[in-house]
């Protein structure tokens, strides 16, 4: 073999070692490429699944008040404790990224109908995405204090049926708090209801107030007359006649011994009060005392305060209501236990 045909063997034989070597080296960083890639993937799906989605427990159809004067830190506490966000941390640098370091949140009710990830709701409290549906309540005439808490507290999530009530009996309200439909923000304070409800019936009564002057008594004996009209009668006329009625005995001394009084005493109705109830102690028994009991006992509707300031006289002193609604009257003792015995047994 000649000195060329070596020399051109040996390059060739240098050369097919060098691209091999390459090829080796190119399988090596490929599979380095793809373990770091398979790495990243692990780990973003790992930072992903643990605090970016939702919490599994995520407190679906809720409502979080956040106060005011909160920091973002105690709402982070607050969001981790409540199952709304895995990771404080995370939030707190979206809150602090999404502000441009301000780290600014709005106060306010936050609806979540479905589950949200942290990012999602880092937005939302800073940038003050409600979601919020204003809460419809109907409150119909008649309710007093105890029962309208009662509705309030099935309605509202953050609602005291117990401080309600309290606040009623501490600002006289029963009797001035107006039934109606309400659209009520969740996190609604119970002095606010009040102060409401109460507005409302300031606005409305001002449209009787003339004609409450000229029946010459005063708005707290006619809305306590109406409110006892609210149970014991359901139509404008048989409120009227009713109306009628009860003036009639308090002018003679006589005591008004209405059932009604007894729902506001211990939630009983007409049906379900015995002898020994009429003989309760109470200053709201209108069988053992005379006259208007000491405050309202129901919230009442224009159609009962119309009424009490609209009585029709009538020969009669007594009345009943007989299974079926309807209403009987009678001018005499005697007569009334008549009527007793003929719809009431």
């Amino acid at each position: 073999m000649d000195e060329e045909r070596q020399k051109e063997i040996n390059n060739f034989l240098y050369l097919n070692s060098l691209k091999n070597g390459r090829f080796i080296f190119d399988l090596k960083e490929k599979k380095n490429i793809i373990i770091g890639i398979a790495i990243a993937v692990f780990l973003f799906t790992l930072f992903f699944a643990f605090y970016i989605v939702a919490p599994r427990n995520f407190p679906v159809n809720s409502i979080y008040n956040l106060r005011t004067g909160q920091t973002y830190s105690g709402v982070a506490s607050d969001l981790k404790e409540l199952n709304y966000i895995e990771s404080e941390f995370w939030f707190k640098v979206s809150v602090a990224v999404f502000t441009f370091g301000k780290r600014n949140i709005i106060a306010g009710d936050y609806s979540f109908e479905s589950r949200e990830n942290v990012l999602t709701i880092a937005w939302r409290v800073s940038h003050g995405g409600f979601n919020t549906k204003s809460v419809k309540i109907t409150l119909p005439e008649g309710l007093n204090s105890y029962e309208i808490a009662s509705i309030l507290e099935n309605k509202l999530p953050f609602f005291d049926k117990t401080k309600f009530i309290n606040l009623v009996e501490a600002k006289k309200m029963e009797g001035y708090l107006f039934p109606d439909t309400y659209f009520l923000a969740p996190s609604i304070s119970e002095e606010e209801i009040i102060s409401l409800m109460n507005s409302n019936y300031n606005e409305k009564i001002k449209t009787l107030s003339e004609d409450i002057k000229k029946f010459g008594k005063s708005e707290s004996d006619i809305i306590k007359m109406a409110s006892i009209l609210e149970g014991e009668a359901r139509l404008y006329e048989t409120r009227q006649v009713v109306a009628g009625i009860l003036w009639k005995r308090i002018s003679i001394g006589m005591a008004l011994q209405v059932d009604s009084s007894f729902k506001y005493i211990n939630g009983k109705t007409s049906a379900d009060l015995t002898i020994d109830d009429l003989k309760i102690d109470s200053p709201y028994n209108s069988y053992t005392n005379r006259g208007l009991p000491p405050t309202p006992i129901s919230n009442p509707g224009l159609v009962a305060i119309k009424a009490s300031i609209n009585p029709v006289k009538t020969p009669y002193l007594y009345f009943l209501t007989d299974k079926d609604g309807n209403m009987h009257y009678a001018s005499t003792l005697e007569e009334h236990a008549a009527n007793k015995v003929k719809y009431l047994k």
